[in-house]
């Protein structure tokens, strides 16, 4: 019997009436994990690079999508394609790493193919009987892009990106996300189950008491949170009055923070971008990426902000991580089960885990089937 089993009681959604966060067991139970690859990050559109990775013929960008070593090319025809990274032969890499190259080639046994995943030669295969390259091609995963992003999805039928990622660009106005350029990337590993970290970024409900100096920037009381179908949206107006002068830097305007099922987060300020991508690197161990956007790139106003901004978020990440594994510690200590969600604070939580929870209900009712 699967914990989904032992929790089918649990993956109900909410009722916001008497809300209740997910059960301790979903972020410690050991054999949850791969579940949620199948269920989670394998039915879901995940973001895996940005067009200035591959703008030439020949391209290639190596990822992983849930369990599935995945490369990026651009093909002949100026195309961007998504194929497994695994040989038809015996499973060996195709790619190792991001470059340039006419063909993908096997560094196991030499098996090459094209740009369009059809295999082309096989080393000392000929003799083989009923052995014919034309039979073999690199499975395909589904890839669309999005304000210069790229996005790849294993499985065949996820919601379209353009429901997933509905009305951002609009609401974000006039920032521009597609005329920003990648500066520089920052990667924590963090002791605690993903959905921790997840969940933190949900809500506004902790900035008091573990961002001081965020606090300091943002509109505590004008602070919200709307859901959408497949994510949720917080904002603020930053609040310059009360700022300090020497971090005014996060400039006039709005600040967007977009949590878009499951695992990314999109940090959107007047001329910067930060994509945090979250992924489980163990039950208890998680992988956060960190990726930086600006426009104006090469100004010196940028090239400041850009260090203001490296200075200051590597303090809001040190105080998220240190919650987050003493949230996790909570969670294994058996003293805690599921606590009441505020809703004044936490929609977007019970939103997010109600969406877990459906994810997980269909691979129960399928396992049923």
């Amino acid at each position: 019997m699967t914990i989904l089993k032992t929790i089918k009681n649990h993956l109900h959604p909410a009722d916001p009436e008497n809300a209740l966060a997910l059960p301790a067991e979903l972020y410690t139970d050991e054999s949850l994990l791969k579940l949620e690859f199948e269920s989670i990050f394998e039915n879901t559109w995940q973001l895996v690079g940005h067009v200035e990775q591959l703008q030439n013929i020949g391209d290639q960008l190596v990822c992983e999508v849930g369990r599935v070593p995945v490369v990026i090319v651009r093909n002949q025809a100026n195309q961007l394609k998504a194929f497994h990274n695994v040989c038809r032969h015996r499973a060996g890499p195709v790619a190792t790493e991001n470059g340039n190259n006419k063909v993908l080639r096997c560094k196991y046994h030499g098996w090459t193919y094209t740009l369009d995943g059809d295999l082309r030669s096989a080393p000392e295969m000929s003799s083989t009987p009923n052995f014919d390259v034309c039979q073999h091609h690199l499975p395909q995963a589904l890839l669309q892009e999005w304000q210069g992003f790229i996005f790849v999805c294993i499985n065949d039928s996820p919601p379209p990106l353009e429901e997933v990622l509905a009305g951002i660009v609009d609401t974000i106005q006039p920032i521009d996300l597609s005329e920003m350029s990648f500066s520089h990337r920052d990667e924590y590993v963090i002791d605690c189950n993903w959905k921790v970290y997840m969940d933190n970024y949900l809500e506004g409900y902790h900035l008091p008491h573990v961002h001081p100096g965020l606090s300091k920037l943002l509109d505590y009381r004008s602070y919200d949170t709307i859901v959408h179908k497949w994510h949720s949206y917080q904002f603020s107006p930053l609040d310059n009055a009360s700022a300090d002068s020497s971090q005014n830097f996060y400039g006039e305007g709005q600040a967007h923070y977009y949590c878009i099922y499951p695992n990314l987060m999109l940090n959107i300020l007047p001329g910067r971008l930060q994509t945090n991508i979250i992924l489980p690197a163990g039950l208890r161990q998680t992988r956060v990426i960190f990726d930086y956007y600006y426009s104006n790139m090469g100004s010196e106003k940028t090239a400041a902000l850009i260090e203001q901004d490296r200075e200051f978020s590597d303090e809001i990440q040190d105080e998220d991580i240190r919650i987050c594994e003493q949230v996790q510690k909570g969670l294994e200590s058996g003293s805690y089960q599921a606590g009441r969600l505020c809703m004044k604070r936490e929609t977007g939580v019970l939103h997010y885990q109600d969406l877990v929870r459906q994810s997980l209900r269909t691979l129960l009712e399928s396992e049923n089937n």
